[in-house]
């Protein structure tokens, strides 16, 4: 999570803090407690930690991503249940053994990384990995981190996805529906685990004929397939780059609430938004900076022959007098894409008395669908 340090180590007992020091050195940046009784053959610059350990955990907890016990699990379940509060951010742990013969994950298996650093615990003492998460352990999709690691995320994370989950590792009728993102959320030369099927569109879906709807797209569903919506997790690959003009010191809230407009008006999700394109010569315009600021969106700039070398559909003579090329919105959205057409090509858009207008296309992040829809 952002602001944490990334791991806290645990060792109350000599031989454990043997397996402690092992981690510390396998892992940059993590910190060492080790209980006052031990001070003496702790290494520098680890943490004094006195016994019981629960005024310590206090404070830790919620200060790391990751936790690492050379302690039982029993113990450490008891400890750290009156910290526990929400799976969405609640921090990974870990236990491990005196012997360092087992790694065992006992919170956070998922959102958290805990399986994650469960194995890498495991891989630094040679030891066992224990993970019990039912979709790591049978290899099916792991529902609610799905395409994590591609920049995915999902829609809701209240919305049906402990029914996706159940659904998925029971290998009951799931479906799949890509309408954008990477192919590769799923190794491509691995089959898709039993009970899910493939497809590309939504078209003639019915939603009835299937335990639960995966689906990854860019589109605002809630507004064209509602009936989908209701039986599906929604996962939003970051496929949409928006390209922007404005005109000098336009306010910064009058480009926010166009890209808000813009994007309901043509059923897009601001979720699935990747990068804000514009020219060079508005690289610092303080409003584009900090739409871009406040939705974490990355910002990419072209020069005006780049731009101009484009062919788009809405040209502007206008536009090449003052900025050199015959369009900025459409043509850096199109090569920020690495796409060939607009999904939306230029809008307008300003408000009574602004003075000032902003201007706006988006373009997709092509991708080819799985071979299972290319065969």
């Amino acid at each position: 999570m952002s602001g944490r340090k990334p791991l806290a180590l645990y060792a109350i007992t000599a031989h454990g803090l043997g397996v402690a020091e092992r981690l510390r050195a396998g892992v940059p940046g993590a910190e060492l407690y080790v209980s006052e009784k031990l001070s003496g053959r702790a290494p520098a610059g680890s943490l004094p930690m006195p016994l019981p350990m629960g005024p310590t955990l206090k404070r830790t907890f919620a200060a790391y991503d990751g936790h690492v016990f050379v302690v039982s699990v029993g113990a450490v379940v008891r400890m750290i249940t009156p910290l526990i509060e929400d799976k969405k951010t609640d921090p990974a742990v870990v236990c491990v053994d005196d012997t360092a013969r087992f790694a065992v994950c006992v919170l956070s298996g998922h959102v958290g990384r805990g399986n994650e650093l469960t194995d890498r615990v495991a891989g630094l003492l040679g030891a066992q990995s224990v993970v019990t998460t039912a979709s790591d352990v049978r290899g099916t999709f792991a529902v609610d981190i799905l395409g994590r690691e591609l920049g995915w995320t999902l829609d809701d994370p209240d919305r049906n996805v402990t029914r996706g989950c159940a659904a998925v590792v029971s290998e009951g009728p799931v479906l799949f529906v890509q309408e954008c993102g990477e192919p590769s959320f799923w190794p491509e030369a691995r089959p898709l685990p039993p009970g899910i099927r493939y497809a590309t569109s939504l078209q003639g879906v019915d939603p009835a004929a299937w335990e639960i709807l995966l689906i990854a797209s860019d589109r605002d569903l809630a507004a064209t397939q509602p009936g989908c919506l209701e039986n599906a997790v929604v996962y939003r690959p970051k496929s949409l780059v928006l390209g922007i003009g404005c005109d000098k010191q336009t306010p910064a809230d009058l480009v926010e609430r166009g890209v808000a407009t813009l994007l309901a008006k043509h059923g897009l999700s601001p979720r699935s938004v990747k990068a804000v394109a514009t020219a060079d010569i508005k690289a610092e315009e303080p409003a584009i900076r900090e739409l871009c600021a406040q939705r974490g969106w990355a910002l990419v700039t072209y020069g005006a022959a780049e731009l101009d070398a484009v062919e788009v559909p809405t040209p502007s003579e206008v536009v090449k007098r003052h900025v050199g090329t015959c369009g900025v919105a459409e043509p850096a959205a199109l090569l920020a894409a690495k796409a060939q057409t607009l999904i939306v090509a230029k809008q307008v858009y300003t408000e009574p008395g602004a003075g000032r207008s902003m201007t706006f296309a988006v373009a997709r992040v092509p991708h080819l669908p799985r071979k299972e829809a290319r065969s």
